[in-house]
């Protein structure tokens, strides 16, 4: 896809994240009983935030040479109509369900269009913060704040492991994540809500790796596509515990086994730390 259709694109996946944002603000201080993510609030938002986004793309873009893949329609789409395609936006309405429900402000919207199973543009917004990060393949990463102009931004400059500061999930941890989290040679470790959001957190410098590893489930493809393009285009890398790419859009949308993304400066020494670590927490 050449830049100019990518920027185009771009301006209008922005205008889309910041009206999602708005969404979501607004429901979040109604008073609503937000108790769970079944039929209540949550789903409503959910729901109200998802069809926001298809119904602004459809009017700005038409259906004819895009497939969409939403975290809340994707159960009941064809799988033809989105494996046909070489285009295709992949949606979360709504990153960090259990930190919207509890109010902590750490949830995020993630709006990606993948080129080939790969992403080529992104934009990851976290409403509470007014902040809302974007990325092209090789353009770059820029957050946008509020009133603001955006501006480029890059991951940390630190090297050394002992340095490093880990961002972890707060909910989405079993043992072995808690076993490999504890002993992992990083002196610093945090919590922080949302895919997104952790990775908005290695882009402002505050944290530097985040390790995902599955168990009974794994992230889906709209967890990961837009936070890997706005991390990778900003200096950082995203991959298997092997040092293989993500591929997105396949037949199963969840990406099983160990992630890392971090700042990119000892990645593949990362990699290499996780998978022995990993073999020695699996022994028998």
């Amino acid at each position: 896809m050449h830049a100019a259709e990518l920027q185009e694109l771009l301006t209008i996946a922005r205008s889309i994240g910041w009206g999602a944002a708005d969404i979501l603000l607004n429901v979040q201080h109604l008073d609503l009983n937000v108790q769970d993510s079944g039929d209540g609030p949550v789903t409503a938002a959910d729901t109200a935030v998802d069809a926001y986004i298809l119904n602004n793309l459809h009017a700005s873009l038409g259906r004819r040479e895009f497939a969409y893949l939403t975290e809340e329609t994707y159960k009941t789409q064809p799988l033809e109509e989105r494996l046909s395609k070489p285009l295709v936006w992949v949606i979360d309405p709504l990153d960090g369900t259990k930190d919207f429900i509890k109010g902590t402000g750490e949830y995020a919207v993630h709006i990606a269009l993948l080129e080939d199973d790969r992403p080529v543009l992104a934009v990851v917004a976290c409403p509470a913060a007014g902040t809302l990060y974007f990325a092209t393949l090789g353009g770059g990463t820029f957050v946008e704040r509020q009133h603001e102009t955006p501006v480029p931004i890059h991951v940390s400059q630190r090297k050394q492991l002992a340095e490093l500061t880990i961002v972890a999930s707060r909910s989405h941890r079993d043992e072995r994540l808690n076993q490999l989290l504890q002993r992992f040679p990083v002196q610093q470790q945090r919590s922080r809500g949302s895919v997104g959001g952790k990775i908005a957190a290695i882009l402002e410098q505050q944290a530097d790796i985040y390790l995902s590893l599955s168990g009974t489930s794994a992230p889906k493809d709209w967890d990961l596509a837009a936070p890997e393009l706005i991390l990778t285009e900003a200096g950082g890398r995203f991959t298997h515990f092997d040092g293989s790419l993500l591929h997105y859009n396949q037949e199963d949308v969840s990406q099983w086994g160990g992630l890392v993304a971090s700042n990119g400066h000892c990645h593949d020494q990362l990699c290499a730390e996780a998978v022995r670590l990993l073999a020695a927490i699996d022994a028998p």
